[in-house]
């Protein structure tokens, strides 16, 4: 990969007028191809109880909340899988609050099916997903630990955890001050730990929390750090802020378009061979331009549940964001919930390269 200091980072992300172009230009001719990829899926909120409070977030719920998701069921997931399987998605995106068995509610709801903790229930849903649908297990649980990752990697295609930001200073702040979770300590053990198993892996920033440029220039050089050291990550996720109602940053203003444009043409030049993602749903009227800054993948969409990370948010039509790539003279190619590099025995198990190799 490039090597970029920290000083030459800072300045691209600083860069004004024409510097503006140019970076764009060179971040473009990077991309590999003029294909643009996305996984065709189905969300699955296990629970939606979790010990951190973000200043952002909407997706957490008390157990006292009537609209709360403690647990949700075998029957109400192979539900929606089975549905899934019909519109031929791949992808099964499994994810839940942080350490949601520390609340009583969820500790008893689990117990009565049988588990102790979340990690134990997602292995047996991955599995009978596995077993039952023709869908790839992509879990989203949060800072594990090494053992966990490693019992979870036998069910899943991909893993992922937003790294964020690395900056401390966040923890004292209202983004992150009620979030033990959101230590970047732990969440960089947690990639690293997913780098030392060989487990394809997404992570990616939130900007507009109220980082500093220099905090941007050091998260993406952690990242880059990581991969360079382990080679997993499979792609790195360039997510704005946006304001919701109701939350604790309600008021804060998302970041500028101009902002995430040199996010993510930075973010190509350090990364040039790995997938870099901005969520469309986040960008209704702006995404093809990241197309322009190098960005080659809008994710996972699905054709059947919502964002429940971002409600307020929905997913383009498929047809749709065919047109919008099509309209920037790049192809729209569905792909896997694993990025074909990492398709082979060096980062999959055999179950996982059975299940897609009976896909041929």
């Amino acid at each position: 990969m490039p090597h970029y200091s920290k000083e030459e980072i800072i300045s691209l992300l600083n860069a004004k007028g024409k510097d503006i172009l140019s970076l764009i230009s060179t971040a473009e001719s990077k991309r590999d191809n003029d294909t643009i990829t996305y996984s065709k899926n189905v969300f699955l909120p296990l629970t939606d109880i979790c010990r951190n409070e973000c200043g952002y977030c909407t997706f957490k719920k008390t157990p006292d909340d009537k609209e709360a998701r403690i647990l949700m069921n075998y029957q109400e997931i192979f539900d929606t899988l089975k549905e899934a399987d019909k519109y031929n998605c791949r992808e099964a995106l499994f994810t839940f609050g942080e350490r949601p068995e520390e609340t009583s509610q969820v500790k008893a709801a689990l117990e009565d099916k049988g588990y102790s903790n979340m990690v134990d229930y997602l292995y047996f849903i991955c599995d009978e997903t596995l077993k039952n649908t023709g869908l790839l297990p992509h879990s989203n649980p949060g800072v594990l630990k090494k053992k966990e990752l490693e019992v979870l990697k036998e069910v899943n295609a991909s893993m992922g955890l937003m790294l964020e930001n690395t900056s401390k200073r966040l923890m004292k702040t209202i983004v992150h001050e009620k979030s033990p979770g959101k230590d970047p300590k732990l969440r960089i053990k947690t990639i690293e730990n997913a780098g030392k198993l060989n487990i394809p892996f997404t992570t990616g920033l939130l900007i507009g929390i109220g980082e500093t440029i220099e905090e941007r220039a050091e998260s993406l050089l952690e990242i880059k750090r990581i991969n360079d050291k382990y080679c997993h990550i499979q792609e790195i996720i360039i997510q704005n802020f946006t304001p919701k109602q109701g939350i604790p940053m309600e008021s804060w203003k998302e970041p500028s378009v101009i902002e995430m444009i040199k996010m993510v043409a930075v973010t190509r030049l350090l990364f040039p061979n790995t997938g870099v993602q901005v969520p469309p749903n986040l960008n209704n009227h702006n995404a093809q331009v990241f197309l322009l800054a190098g960005a080659d993948d809008w994710g996972g969409v699905s054709p059947i549940t919502k964002d429940f990370v971002n409600p307020e948010a929905p997913w383009p039509e498929l047809e749709d964001l065919r047109k919008m790539t099509e309209e920037m003279g790049s192809s729209l190619d569905e792909r896997l919930p694993v990025y074909p590099d990492f398709i082979s025995s060096e980062f999959l198990s055999n179950r996982i390269m059975e299940k897609i190799n009976s896909f041929k």
